[in-house]
């Protein structure tokens, strides 16, 4: 078992309605030295926003209730005081997908599978861009 550093804290909330996806999700990046909270879906993630608020989102797109889309909005219009960043994580990849899921505030989008050592580069990038600024 890895000691995590007092100092890194850092929190991912992670939204999919798979739950071997989100299992998977947070075992890296757990094992990457992250906390993680699930979210089954849209609406499940907004409700937890609403009384804590993690480093970072990760988001499905194609979930019930409320899809990732939808949730990216209400995070960029309602909680942009928080500068929270949101990745997009699909099995929608064509170019269209992408370009939407920018034009909700998404700050990255990434196709499913993924590579975990890109997922956790881009990770790092957005909170130090958001530590940054």
């Amino acid at each position: 078992m890895e000691v995590k550093e007092k100092r890194d804290m850092t929190t991912v909330m992670v939204v999919d309605d798979s739950p071997t996806m989100r299992a998977m999700l947070t075992d890296m990046l757990q094992r990457n030295g992250l906390d993680v909270i699930e979210a089954e879906d849209g609406l499940a993630a907004k409700t937890m926003l609403e009384s804590s608020c993690p480093d970072l989102v990760i988001t499905d797109i194609v979930m019930p209730r409320m899809n990732g889309y939808e949730l990216c909005r209400w995070v960029k219009n309602d909680l942009k005081d928080l500068n929270l960043p949101v990745i997009m994580c699909s099995t929608k990849g064509e170019a269209f997908d992408r370009h939407w899921g920018m034009k909700q505030g998404g700050d990255a989008y990434i196709t499913k599978p993924f590579n975990p050592s890109e997922m956790l580069d881009l990770i790092r990038k957005l909170l130090k861009t958001k530590a940054e600024s």
